[in-house]
C-alpha cells in the first residue's frame, strides 16, 4: 500500500484536500456502481467531464482503479472500474479523513449557527425596546 501523495509540494492544503476528496466521491461512486460511465460519474459529482477523466486517469495511475471490458457484451466500449485492494486501503484512509473533515466542518458551522441565532436574537430586542 502506497502513501497518499499530495498533488505537488507547493500546493495549498485546501487545494490538496479537494483533489483527495473528488478522488474519495470517484471511488466511492465506482464501487457502487463500477458500470457506470465518465459521463454519469461527472454528472452525479457536478464536475467537468475533462476534470472527471483526469480524476480517473490519475486513479488508473496510482494503481488504485483497474478498467474490465466486458468482452461477452456486444457494445465493445462497456467497461467497468473496480478499486484494487491498494484502491480499498486508500479509500478507507480518505474515507476516515473524509469524515473527520466534515466533522470539523459541523462543529464549526454550529457554532457560527449559534452566534448567528444569539446576535439575531439580540438585535430583534434592541429593536422592540427602541420607540
Amino acid at each position: 500500500m502506497t502513501a497518499i501523495t499530495p498533488i505537488t509540494e507547493a500546493a495549498p492544503a485546501a487545494d490538496q484536500a479537494l483533489h483527495l476528496e473528488i478522488h474519495f466521491k470517484v471511488m466511492r461512486l465506482l464501487q457502487a456502481k463500477p458500470d457506470m460511465s465518465q459521463r454519469q460519474m461527472a454528472k452525479a459529482l457536478g464536475l467537468s467531464l475533462g476534470k472527471t477523466n483526469y480524476c480517473v486517469q490519475a486513479l488508473l495511475k496510482k494503481g488504485w482503479l483497474k478498467l474490465q471490458n466486458f468482452s461477452g457484451n456486444a457494445n465493445k466500449q462497456a467497461y467497468a472500474y473496480l478499486l484494487t485492494p491498494e484502491g480499498i486501503a486508500n479509500k478507507t484512509q480518505l474515507t476516515t479523513r473524509f469524515l473527520q473533515r466534515k466533522q470539523q466542518e459541523y462543529v464549526l458551522l454550529k457554532a457560527e449557527i449559534e452566534t448567528l441565532q444569539r446576535e439575531a436574537s439580540s438585535a430583534l430586542k434592541s429593536s422592540q425596546t427602541q420607540p
